[in-house]
């Protein structure tokens, strides 16, 4: 469905006041839900408009009364000036009865739209190293590029989800060399990608004392770069390794990915189109390193190879973003990466245009997770590793729903402690906008007061426990009588511009923020209103289910599971 309620209401809000006006000066997205109820249930600033007008706004206001309050429209209930704001009293029964239809009908489907009409965007995250531990502040990664590609295929982009993982570099050469240091009779662990990740902390620890350990190392790394035996098996075993580790971890979450792009696999294929380039004098020698000079761009320079002739990024980078554009027929290429990779994504799009490539490229930067104990390293060892932080999550949230819920069975303690969990990972990486550092508190994460994934979820586990207690009626019948559910009716009407504003920002705390405010509304609509046995049960079971399918709605685009029972 393109066409709601909310949307319509506005735009001809706009067009009614245009009407009155000596020049268009009102768009649909310019008329806002005051921040409180007795200011209207609509509201225009006049302050932009009277400026252009040469008029002062609370003039312009009371003259638009004036003319506007003389109309006659179904939706339209009163018109009122309260200083510079034009506010608008809405219809109630029109709005109840428009609003709660379309949720009925819509369902799963309500808030979705035509808006990207089929635009293809490649989207490019969890681009986690081989041969590493996969942490914490991966996740923050992980959950932001999976619900901006969500919400982008629900307002109707083809969002297609990628991988792009690290699987050739001097780390890699680490983590052989402490391999090899090991006892031949030692039994690695199941979990080997995990075991790989001890073994970098370890290495990284070591190498700085050990000039002999640094020299095998650059060996290492040579010999992998000239993919000689036996270092090379050994980097594909283990490779595979983290590979399974990463799949596991993305079963277990939820997360789906179209292709996962390796390094390695275009190393050979950089190292032609260096060659190419510096041939066509787009890149240069300086000291034995390959560089492209981007001066004259303001943007400095970028290295490409190393004065020992051992590769950087942009050695992959290129011929995988050529790759993508041509096998995909992408309009726009989009990477997922930390706010330290700024200067480098507009520095691969000037290279990329010396190439003919001029499709846009966009870096969706977030900032870092810390701990409450400062920041982190694997390098240093004193990360929180995703299986210790879901092990640590999910043993707390498991023994308060024992204590909660003694007569549960095991299986489903299980199941909903893990709804929870999930839950509780992804909202605390989305709920702030990605410019912002996030502070990763355990406790906090879990409780059901304050902004929190599981307070969300409990007020759809309150909505569903009301759908239980009673039939549901068999038709919609808006009370006559004024109603005090006007508030909740415009928020959850909101969903499809709160969802569009997400896509365009690229920013999912934007939709996060929305659901925490609906779940708010709706608990203290609850605690003040009798739902069950009231005159208007029948009305308010309707409306119950509406938010319920909104809460459902929002948090599967956050990736989060709305559970019948907590």
């Amino acid at each position: 469905m393109n066409g709601y309620y909310y949307q319509d209401i506005t735009s001809k809000l706009a067009d009614l006041i245009n009407q009155q006006l000596p020049e268009p000066l009102v768009q649909a997205d310019d008329i806002v839900i005051p921040p409180q109820a007795d200011m209207g249930d609509l509201s225009w600033p006049c302050f932009q408009a009277a400026k252009q007008l040469g008029i002062a706004p609370g003039v312009l206001a009371q003259d638009l009364v004036a003319k506007l309050a003389t109309g006659n429209n179904p939706m339209i209930s009163g018109w009122q000036a309260a200083g510079p704001y034009l506010n608008i009293n809405l219809s109630p029964q029109l709005l109840a009865e428009k609003v709660l239809t379309e949720i009925n009908q819509e369902k799963e489907n309500y808030g979705r739209s035509a808006e990207g009409q089929s635009k293809r965007i490649m989207i490019e995250y969890s681009n986690a190293n081989t041969h590493k531990e996969y942490h914490i502040g991966h996740l923050r990664n992980l959950f932001f590029g999976d619900s901006v590609q969500r919400i982008l295929n629900f307002v109707g982009y083809q969002a297609i989800p990628v991988s792009y993982l690290n699987d050739f570099g001097v780390h890699v050469a680490k983590v052989l060399w402490k391999l090899s240091q090991q006892p031949a009779e030692q039994i690695i662990p199941d979990n080997r990608g995990y075991y790989l990740g001890q073994l970098y902390a370890q290495a990284s620890q070591e190498l700085p004392n050990d000039p002999v350990g640094q020299g095998l190392v650059g060996a290492i790394m040579k010999r992998l770069e000239a993919k000689q035996q036996p270092e090379y098996g050994r980097w594909q075993e283990t490779r595979q390794w983290s590979v399974d580790q990463f799949n596991d971890i993305y079963r277990q979450l939820d997360i789906h990915f179209d292709q996962t792009f390796f390094e390695s696999d275009y190393l050979d294929d950089g190292r032609q189109l260096v060659e190419k380039m510096l041939a066509a004098g787009q890149l240069e020698k300086s000291q034995g390193a390959v560089l492209a000079n981007l001066e004259n761009e303001k943007l400095g320079v970028l290295l490409f190879l190393r004065s020992d002739g051992t590769t950087l990024y942009p050695v992959a980078d290129l011929p995988l973003a050529q790759d993508k554009f041509k096998q995909y027929q992408l309009a726009e290429s989009w990477y997922v990466i930390d706010e330290r990779q700024s200067l480098y994504f507009q520095q691969l799009a000037a290279v990329l245009r010396r190439l003919g490539i001029n499709q846009p490229i966009r870096h969706l930067s977030y900032s870092f997770v810390k701990l409450p104990t400062g920041m982190m390293a694997s390098r240093q060892g004193n990360i929180i590793t995703y299986e210790q932080l879901k092990q640590d999550l999910l043993n707390k949230e498991l023994a308060e729903i024992k204590q909660r819920h003694a007569d549960w069975s095991e299986e489903q303690c299980q199941q909903v402690a893990w709804q929870v969990v999930v839950g509780a990972l992804k909202f605390e990486m989305v709920k702030v906008g990605p410019d912002k550092p996030i502070t990763f508190d355990l406790n906090q994460a879990l409780s059901f007061d304050g902004y929190t994934a599981a307070y969300i979820q409990y007020a759809a586990v309150r909505l569903a426990a009301i759908q239980r207690q009673a039939a549901w009626p068999k038709s919609l019948v808006v009370p006559i009588a004024p109603i005090e559910e006007k508030t909740i009716l415009l928020t959850a009407a909101q969903f499809n511009q709160v969802i569009s504003q997400a896509a365009h920002q690229a920013d999912p705390s934007i939709l996060a923020k929305y659901l925490f405010n609906l779940a708010r509304q709706f608990n203290d609509y609850y605690q003040r209103v009798r739902i069950i046995g009231s005159q208007e049960q029948a009305f308010r079971l309707h409306l119950v289910a509406a938010i319920r399918q909104v809460l459902d709605n929002g948090l599967r685009l956050l990736g989060i599971q709305a559970p019948d029972l907590m």
